[in-house]
Order: C-alpha cells, then sequence, then structure tokens
C-alpha cells in the first residue's frame, strides 16, 4: 500500500480497535480479539417541528401581501414576535415619515427587521434615528428576506419586530 514510517504503523496498530459495522442496523465492536455485539440501531434520527413558542410567524409572502400566523394581510404591518399583529400607516416607500418609526419604538422590541418591499430600499437614517437613540437594532431587508430574518429570531424566542412594508 505504500505507507511507512511512524504514522502508518499508528494506523495498523488502531485498525483493531476501531467499530467495525456488519448486519442490517447492528454494529460489532472490534477490541483485540473479542468481538462485542452491540444492539443500539446504527443511526437514530427523531423528527420534530419547530414552532415559536406562543409566538408570530410568517407562512407565506408574495407581491399581495404576507400571511402571519395563516391570516392574510394585504396591508403594511408591524409583526411583534409574539402579541397581536398591528396595521402600520405608510404604503409606499416614500411616505415613511418619524411618526412611523415612533410606532414601531412604542412596542419595544430589541431588533426591528425592516421590509422595503419587493426590493430594497434604505430608508434616511433621519427617519429612525429614534430607534438608534433607543437602542433598538435596525436591519433593512427586502420583504421576503425580512420574512424568512423574523422567523429564525422569533423561533429563538428574541424580542424581533417585522416592520414590513407592503405597497398596494
Amino acid at each position: 500500500m505504500g505507507f511507512k514510517g511512524a504514522p502508518a504503523q499508528r494506523l495498523l496498530q488502531c485498525k483493531r480497535r476501531t467499530l467495525k459495522f456488519k448486519g442490517p442496523g447492528m454494529r460489532h465492536a472490534v477490541l483485540g480479539d473479542t468481538r462485542a455485539r452491540l444492539s443500539a440501531p446504527l443511526f437514530q434520527m427523531k423528527f420534530q417541528l419547530d414552532e415559536p413558542q406562543g409566538g408570530n410567524s410568517i407562512s407565506r409572502h408574495d407581491t399581495q401581501g404576507v400571511w402571519v400566523n395563516g391570516q392574510p394581510h394585504t396591508a403594511s404591518v408591524l409583526v411583534p414576535w409574539k402579541g397581536e399583529v398591528h396595521a402600520w400607516a405608510p404604503s409606499r416607500f416614500e411616505e415613511l415619515q418619524p411618526a412611523h418609526f415612533e410606532a414601531i419604538k412604542a412596542l419595544k422590541p430589541e431588533l426591528v427587521v425592516f421590509g422595503s418591499g419587493a426590493r430594497l430600499r434604505f430608508p434616511n437614517p433621519a427617519l429612525w434615528r429614534g430607534l438608534v437613540e433607543a437602542r433598538i437594532g435596525f436591519e433593512v431587508m427586502d420583504i421576503a428576506a425580512a420574512c424568512r430574518t423574523y422567523n429564525v429570531l422569533a423561533s429563538e424566542g428574541r424580542n424581533v419586530l417585522a416592520a414590513l412594508l407592503i405597497e398596494g
């Protein structure tokens, strides 16, 4: 085989102490000259559905709106990780005002995921300055990325809020 030197000798010495798999769903351990049959199955896999504990979940989004906990919303919404989904006033990106972000601040999230619509657009920092001053994180994404990110953070139990701008 071409193995030479100390590493090859250690490999040969360890060979008799490794586990060898034999038979359907069973394994044999070879330790020295002794064989021990282990009754544990070769692979075990447990399936369970991960759902946020009592929180909101965005199950679907498209150009018409988003579905939160199976309920469709066709206008802009604020989705906290727990509690009631709130209607949000702006219907177009150009309509964003500082007062819209004050409504977010009143819900006291630790992080805001802003979905700017079908494409990524960054609002003027002066609009969300109040969030920064309140030490609330603010991330800007398109609506698809915002929905995915929100679901991940909410499933971890984070106090996240999705501010989704749905332009109609």
